[in-house]
């Protein structure tokens, strides 16, 4: 799911940080200008305006598109929009302090050189941030972006569109479609993928985004096109040769001062990834503290079944191909992993796509009686309550995962992956989702399971997220086995 304008918000979140923090300053000046050197917080009255000052710097951000685009705009469009931002937060203080019935106690002079402090000192960091940005072009979190073109081209584009990096793309590598020079560097990047095995090397490797520009008596690439849209990648044409992609959303934006048509499964505007953001965060840091005080009681037991590491690591893979470190509460024995293959023969999922058994003899505790009747161990309580899953909630707050998503493979799981399988990766993974709220554990079709976390992102809004995260509290309580 592509990320619509996410410059605004979730890539640059340290604008955000630093307007506030310039009100605040600007605030605090204006009453020292006005009152002499004193702290404005410690009378009531400037203490709530120093408060509401926050929310309201936010709105405007939020609903005025403040800090849209703002690495594309130069010194005056950068004034221009410093001051239209600090007019419309002043009007909203205005608006409040009439509201609040305390406009006539409040000092007008504070109430505007607050705005002229703030024009000076926000325009003075917004340049000052920006040149700093475009120094450090190194950074593990920024999408990445794979360049397809012809060898023709292909020293201009990357040229261009290193020089006019405003998305701040980390750009993984380039395919040449036309010529086999796999291994050679342009500009330092490499070369990684032909026309043979470009497809491959976007369903295996990390790679968000894909730029298509190709000389003109190159065939249009409609079935290139198709193939990344079935894996759920976001697919940039420059504007020469484009067509329709029928279920497929696509509009016009630009990538460095190229104008490209973007396809992708589905978008998400600022406001949206705001309030995901802001409910994965609130969930995060409960969820964080649940772990704590399960970690208290749950720690002693599995150590006294099975000594060894109370949190289990496993490398899986995430939005679309990037690996991360997942955590969970050990529930199996310390050679689960080593077991794993003996045991695949008997993996309820069709194809080894996922595993899944009926009476798994890793888990701790775990004993097969006599009779052939199975006696459950901590390791099963814990995985029928689900409380392996809590550590995953630090997943969250790192921002590797969000509360509501599809579930991350493992590394083997993701190697078997075919073209229609990658789309399930085209949002971050989640600690719940819509399969596991549809059937969890007893779902053993990994095509369902696929069908249903397509349909997920095709169809999300923040009140989707909201009915599975209800649905995963009850499912929970129910006791409805493990995630």
């Amino acid at each position: 799911m592509y990320q619509k304008s996410s410059q605004g918000w979730l890539k640059h979140v340290d604008f955000i940080i630093l307007d506030i923090l310039c009100f605040q300053v600007s605030f605090g000046l204006a009453y020292i200008i006005r009152q002499g050197v004193s702290v404005p917080y410690r009378d009531f009255l400037y203490l709530r305006m120093g408060i509401i000052l926050i929310p309201i710097d936010l709105l405007v951000i939020l609903f005025f598109g403040s800090m849209r685009n703002v690495l594309k705009r130069g010194y005056y469009l950068e004034f221009a929009m410093t001051v239209k931002h600090a007019c419309m937060v002043e009007l909203l203080s205005i608006l409040y302090l009439f509201t609040s019935k305390e406009a006539q106690s409040y000092s007008r002079v504070i109430l505007y050189l607050t705005g002229i402090i703030y024009v000076v000192l926000g325009y003075t960091v917004r340049l000052l941030w920006k040149q700093y940005l475009k120094k450090r072009r190194l950074d593990s979190d920024k999408r990445s972006l794979l360049i397809v073109t012809t060898d023709d081209r292909v020293h201009a584009i990357v040229e261009n569109i290193l020089n006019h990096n405003y998305e701040a793309f980390r750009v993984a590598g380039i395919a040449v479609v036309n010529k086999s020079m796999i291994g050679e560097k342009v500009k330092d990047i490499p070369i990684v993928a032909d026309c043979d095995t470009v497809v491959d090397y976007v369903c295996r490797e990390w790679v968000d985004e894909v730029f298509l520009d190709l000389s003109e008596d190159e065939p249009y690439p409609d079935q290139l096109i198709n193939q990344f849209s079935e894996m759920g990648v976001t697919v940039h044409m420059r504007l020469l040769k484009t067509t329709s992609i029928e279920g497929k959303k696509q509009f016009i934006e630009q990538i460095g001062e190229y104008t490209v048509l973007t396809t992708t499964m589905n978008t998400a505007t600022i406001k949206q990834l705001f309030i995901k953001r802001v409910l994965d965060i609130a969930g995060g840091v409960v969820g964080c503290i649940i772990t704590l005080i399960l970690f208290i009681f749950l720690g002693p037991a599995i150590y006294i079944r099975s000594p060894g590491p109370i949190f289990f690591a496993q490398e899986r893979i995430g939005k679309n191909g990037k690996r991360f470190k997942m955590y969970k509460f050990r529930s199996m024995y310390m050679d689960a992993e080593e077991r794993k293959k003996e045991l695949m023969k008997e993996n309820r999922v069709k194809d080894g796509m996922m595993f899944k058994l009926e009476w798994d003899p890793r888990i701790i505790g775990c004993k097969k009686l006599p009779d052939g009747t199975m006696k459950k161990g901590i390791g099963n309580y814990i995985r029928d309550l689900s409380l392996d899953e809590f550590p995953q909630f630090f997943n969250v707050l790192k921002g590797d995962m969000s509360l509501v998503g599809t579930r991350p493979p493992t590394i083997d799981e993701w190697e078997k992956y075919e073209l229609r399988h990658r789309a399930r990766l085209a949002i971050k993974p989640g600690v719940t989702g819509m399969w596991q709220v549809s059937g969890r554990s007893n779902i053993t079709d990994f095509e369902e399971v696929v069908k249903l976390d397509r349909e997920y992102i095709n169809q999300w809004s923040i009140g989707l997220d909201i009915k599975i995260l209800l649905k995963t509290v009850m499912v929970v309580l129910r006791k409805d086995g493990s995630m």
